[in-house]
This record gives C-alpha cells, sequence and structure tokens, in this order.
C-alpha cells in the first residue's frame, strides 16, 4: 500500500546508505561521457554563440564583461539541471525495471535513502559545474571574490534540484511524465533566471516576475560570489534558497516516510 512506512528495524547488516550512495554516484560516473562531458560541451556551445554575437554590446554591472557576467549562469544552470536529472532518472528507471524493490529491502530508513541519493545529485551537479569553470577559464579570467559565497550557494542550489528531482521521480511514472516536468517547470526556471542576462535590464513588471523564481535567487548569489555584485542583496538570496531547499526537504522525507509510490 501507498501509505505504508518503508522504515525497516535494523538487524545485524548494518546500513545499506554506504552502498546505495555508491551505486547512486557509480551510476553517472560510469557514463561520465554521457552525464558531465555532454552538458559541458553544451555550455561551451552557448558560451561560444553568447559570446560572440553580445560581447563588447552589453554591459553587465558597469565593470563585469559580458563573457565573464554570462560563466556563472551557465555553471549553475548546469549544475541545476544535472543535479534534478540524477535522482529524477534513476527512480523512474528502477520503478520501470522493476527493481526498486532492492532499495526497499535492505534496512535503510527514508532519511538514509533521501541523503543517499542527495549527496549523489550534489556530486554530480558540482562536477558539471567544476568543469563548466575549467573549460570556461581558457576563455576569460573569471575573478573569485568569496569562495565560501560560491560553494555555499553551489551546494544549496544543487540540493534543491536534487531534492525537487527526487520528488518527480517518486510521482512520475511514466517517462512522459517526467520530460513534462522537466520541459515544463526546470528549463523554463532555469532559463527565465537570469542565466544569459541582468533583471535590471528588463521593464519593472517582468522584474517582478522574476524575483518571485527561486532560480533566480540561486544564479544571483552565485554571481555574487565572483563579482561582489549582484541584482539583490545576497542575504536574500541565501536566505529564499535555504528556505526553499528546507521546505522541499521536509516534503521529500514525508513522501519517503510515507511510501508514496514505493509499494504498489
Amino acid at each position: 500500500m501507498s501509505g505504508s512506512p518503508i522504515i525497516k528495524p535494523r538487524d545485524d547488516m548494518g546500513s545499506g546508505f554506504p552502498t546505495l550512495l555508491r551505486k547512486e554516484l557509480s551510476r553517472f560516473w560510469k557514463v561520465a561521457f554521457q552525464t558531465i562531458a555532454a552538458p559541458v560541451l553544451t555550455a561551451l556551445l552557448y558560451l561560444l554563440i553568447f559570446a560572440h554575437v553580445l560581447e563588447g554590446r552589453v554591459q553587465v554591472y558597469g565593470t563585469v564583461p559580458y563573457t565573464s557576467f554570462l560563466i556563472p549562469g551557465l555553471m549553475m544552470m548546469s549544475m541545476l539541471q544535472n543535479s534534478f536529472a540524477n535522482p529524477s532518472s534513476s527512480l523512474i528507471q528502477s520503478r520501470i525495471t522493476g527493481n526498486l524493490v532492492f532499495i526497499l529491502l535492505p534496512p535503510l530508513s527514508h532519511r538514509e535513502i533521501f541523503s543517499a541519493y542527495l549527496l549523489a545529485s550534489i556530486a554530480r551537479g558540482l562536477a558539471v559545474g567544476s568543469c563548466v569553470w575549467l573549460v570556461a577559464l581558457f576563455f576569460v579570467h573569471l575573478p573569485v571574490h568569496n569562495i565560501l559565497w560560491i560553494l555555499a550557494f553551489a551546494v544549496l542550489s544543487c540540493g534543491i534540484m536534487g531534492t525537487l528531482g527526487m520528488i518527480a521521480g517518486l510521482w512520475s511514472e511514466k517517462f512522459d511524465q517526467l520530460a513534462a516536468f522537466q520541459n515544463f517547470l526546470i528549463l523554463p526556471a532555469t532559463f527565465l533566471s537570469g542565466v544569459f542576462y541582468s533583471i535590471h535590464s528588463l521593464p519593472p513588471f517582468w522584474q517582478a516576475v522574476s524575483r518571485w523564481n527561486p532560480v533566480f535567487y540561486t544564479i544571483d548569489g552565485f554571481r555574487y560570489g565572483f563579482f561582489a555584485v549582484s541584482d539583490v542583496s545576497p542575504w536574500q538570496s541565501l536566505a529564499v534558497v535555504a528556505g526553499v531547499f528546507a521546505v522541499l526537504c521536509l516534503f521529500a522525507l514525508r513522501l519517503l516516510a510515507s511510501g508514496y509510490k514505493l509499494r504498489n
């Protein structure tokens, strides 16, 4: 039944958390050409096209070259999309192939299941973001104002999308449902969040709309770590990002604890 809890009593076998975490990490690492190299290539194409067309024609924050401004946005967009893809694709594939039962059989609590999927999604997001950064350095020097701000927004933002990916993977029963989640929620939220522009270049109405998009705060706060300037206060961005992450974590844990769509 979908309402049955999935918490299991401990026995001499111990926790299966390390095994589940290794399994989720190895899922994307064994096909790194697809899960890491391909997103890096996509970000590089965006960089080459937009930088070639708009460099020298668009001024951002007064003194920041457009190419430099673009790189943190592409890094964050790549991290968000891949952090979402890791748990969502894993759960939907496990459901369709029928091996989801092997996650439910070991003595795993809902917190351990959640933590394993979350850590793996953050690891994939950070790996992709780091590779985009390294490749971008061949084209332009990117200053680092505060590495702690960069890491804080990177980890929290990947955590948001990793948790959202778990929720989508639990809810979706078919690949087309998951694709709808990605196409109608994740892609619009990331593309309309200031990846390619500052919201101050928008009319007042669209500036107000952008401020209701949580993804905007992940990118704006992330950029602050590089340039020490941003569209809104970095503390406001941090509060929004941390708050959204906490709410999504509580919701995902509740779904896992109740066994939502896991036991039918």
